[in-house]
């Protein structure tokens, strides 16, 4: 064999040597690659574990929450409207002057007790100097309620001072052995005022009401039997002067 032959199979040898290298190179590089994408996804896929998380316990704890507040809220409203009884309540008078000190007569048609409560009431008004007691109400006393309310009364008097303003008081009455309650109105109301034709001046005292006149207000009295007896005494005093001068 020749050395030409030779070197050429050597040759070809190394050739197909190195283009197996490369192959396996590549082949490497390609398994290298695909692990490196896997790996990647999987790091950029979200967890599940937050979703439920998020999901389960508050809407377990909301519930209860609501349904005590409509509980709580239901049980106020029920318990927040007491019905308190009501009665008549009268004012002997309903009306006073202002600038004058008064007494009212508070009349209230409060039910007797049962039990032991005493049969009592209370009234009060700004208008008042002082609370007032009422105790019960003696049979055709005076004064006396009107209408047609039956039943037990109470009554006492209450002192107006002469410096409460003019307008309209509220006169509360609570019934200390019921409970029971009721209301009137008081009225403070400006003096009236004097008729035009009363004289502000008294007239001046005299004899029969015009001996105290004078002269020169044009009085017009006859004389009479009085100015005859004047002038009879005068002439006779005259007489008696003269008759003694002469003795």
């Amino acid at each position: 064999m020749s050395t030409k032959t030779v070197d050429a199979s050597k040759r070809a040898a190394e050739w197909g040597a190195a283009v197996l290298r490369v192959k396996r190179v590549a082949y490497a590089g390609a398994i290298l690659m695909i692990g490196v994408m896997g790996c990647a996804a999987e790091a950029q896929t979200p967890t599940g574990s937050p979703t439920p998380a998020g999901t389960g316990s508050p809407t377990g704890t909301a519930a209860p929450t609501a349904t005590a507040t409509t509980t709580a809220t239901t049980t106020t409203t029920a318990t927040a409207t007491p019905t308190v009884p009501s009665i008549s309540v009268q004012l002997n008078p309903d009306r006073v002057t202002a600038g004058e000190s008064s007494t009212v007569w508070i009349l209230a048609n409060c039910p007797a007790p049962q039990g032991g409560p005493a049969h009592t009431g209370t009234a009060t008004s700004r208008a008042f100097v002082s609370g007032v007691t009422l105790n019960p109400a003696p049979s055709g006393g005076t004064p006396s309620p009107t209408g047609s309310a039956g039943g037990d009364w109470v009554r006492g008097q209450a002192q107006v001072s002469g410096t409460v303003r003019r307008g309209s008081y509220r006169v509360d009455v609570k019934c200390d052995g019921t409970n029971h309650a009721g209301r009137a109105t008081l009225r403070v109301v400006r003096p009236e005022p004097l008729p035009s034709d009363v004289p502000t001046r008294a007239p001046r005292a005299g004899g029969g009401g015009t001996f105290g006149q004078d002269v020169d207000e044009g009085s017009s009295i006859p004389l009479g039997g009085v100015g005859a007896a004047l002038g009879l005494a005068l002439a006779v005093g005259i007489g008696v002067a003269v008759k003694r001068r002469r003795s």
